[in-house]
């Protein structure tokens, strides 16, 4: 077998390549609206079930005994779900996204983990310069380092995920790709999603349209602001206007933004919401927003997967960035894999073993939304009476919590739970 290693590309249109970012941060989105549709009755199946299997593709293509899809609640043990964004769609517009060219690529790549006992989710998002190795595919032969986001032109959604599979060892079932107009759709049909910024963001290569279609450059007050369709897609475009204003600095903005968007996702004002679900349902089915795996067609499986989703406390579902760097110089402006830590994530992601991040992970550009801080302990009185009868309190070793998750240091991310702020970019 050939392999061959792929030339380094240079960095794309600042525009089109920050609004290919958004669709990753909706990822963990899109499996949830694709799993919310278990709340769509059954006189509405028949018909989506249809536009479904109508526009889907296998992923495992060498597989040729059909897979029975899983009865009504029977779905056991733990899933993966891999959601792909495309820059391949002829329609878009190129005021706001920038001239087509070049070979399609899969620019956004997460993949979501649900534990086997369906108490965790781990959300993985992957670098698009991501520099791996890939797998043969359909149209092409292996290769030893090329950036992740060449699979789909090696052999569309079942390359990635051959590809993805191959870098993580994890088994894909499930598979979605998305186009960018989705990430509007699905903020729509939900009513829209608060963000918090510390300050004011503006961004002058931002333009995005407003309620009637008129393009506007971005500003945001400092405080909340409740963003939904051009808004929202122009704050998760913005590079200049929060962090340290480079590309990757954003993923902070973008996993505040999807966490609060999950917490909506997960509450009574949408699952219990019928005409909400069913917005979100016609979003997954229409074909010019997304595309299923054969696998994925089933409302039998969407329902399965929505209980085992809905059971997950927010405080573990967790949003982390696959572990890189920029610094290697043999591919400068590329990431390059910080191998320790990827180990150690998903050592943790197939052992099922919950954990938490370490202090130091938060993003650039972003910080825990403030809160009131908690009352110190009170002061012992000096004038209080001691019974010398009571005995000493036991001192209390510093041993650890055997039951305590472990830390993951080196790993950026957050969980669904927690409620942070974007900071503003200052020259």
């Amino acid at each position: 077998m050939k392999t061959t290693a792929s030339p380094v590309r240079h960095a794309r249109m600042p525009l089109r390549g920050a609004w290919v970012r958004i669709v990753r941060l909706v990822a963990i989105v899109a499996a949830v609206a694709l799993v919310s549709v278990g709340g769509i009755t059954a006189v509405s199946a028949w018909t989506f079930t249809s536009k479904l299997e109508a526009n889907s593709v296998e992923i495992h293509p060498e597989e040729t005994e059909e897979q029975a899809p899983p009865a009504i609640g029977a779905l056991e043990g733990g899933f993966n779900v891999l959601v792909v964004a495309a820059d391949n769609d002829a329609s878009q517009s190129q005021d706001l996204y920038g001239e087509r060219d070049g070979a399609t690529l899969n620019d956004v790549n997460m993949l979501l983990h649900v534990s086997q006992d369906h108490k965790t989710a781990v959300a993985v998002s992957f670098p698009r310069d991501l520099v791996i190795a890939h797998p043969e595919c359909e149209k092409g032969d292996a290769m030893r380092a090329a950036p992740i986001n060449e699979a789909w032109g090696r052999g569309g959604l079942a390359c990635v995920v051959a590809t993805v599979t191959n870098l993580t060892g994890l088994d894909i079932r499930y598979a979605v790709s998305m186009t960018f107009d989705a990430v509007i759709a699905l903020t729509d049909a939900i009513g829209g999603v608060p963000i918090c910024l510390t300050g004011r963001v503006t961004d002058d290569q931002v333009v995005y349209p407003d309620g009637n279609g008129e393009l506007q450059h971005l500003d945001l007050p400092a405080g909340i602001t409740e963003v939904q369709g051009g808004l929202a897609a122009g704050f998760l475009r913005s590079r200049h206007g929060v962090g340290d204003g480079g590309d990757l600095s954003r993923i902070s903005s973008q996993q505040q933004y999807l966490s609060s968007l999950v917490r909506k996702l997960k509450s009574n004002d949408t699952l219990g919401d019928f005409g909400k679900l069913y917005s979100l349902a016609n979003v997954v089915a229409e074909p010019k927003y997304f595309t299923l795996s054969s696998s994925l067609t089933k409302v039998d499986t969407m329902i399965s997967m929505a209980q085992a989703l809905r059971t997950i406390d927010l405080n573990n579902i967790t949003f982390v960035q696959y572990p890189g760097t920029t610094n290697d110089p043999d591919f400068p402006g590329k990431v390059v894999p910080t191998q320790d830590a990827a180990d150690s994530l998903f050592a943790l992601i197939k052992a099922d073993q919950p954990f938490t991040l370490g202090a130091d992970s938060q993003p650039i550009g972003s910080t825990i939304e403030p809160t009131a801080p908690a009352d110190p302990a009170a002061p012992a009185d000096p004038a209080a009476p001691v019974d010398p009868a009571a005995p000493a309190a036991p001192a209390d070793p510093a041993t650890p919590d055997a039951a305590a998750p472990p830390v993951l240091d080196g790993v950026t991310g957050s969980t669904a739970q927690q409620e942070t702020c974007a900071v503003p970019f200052e020259d």
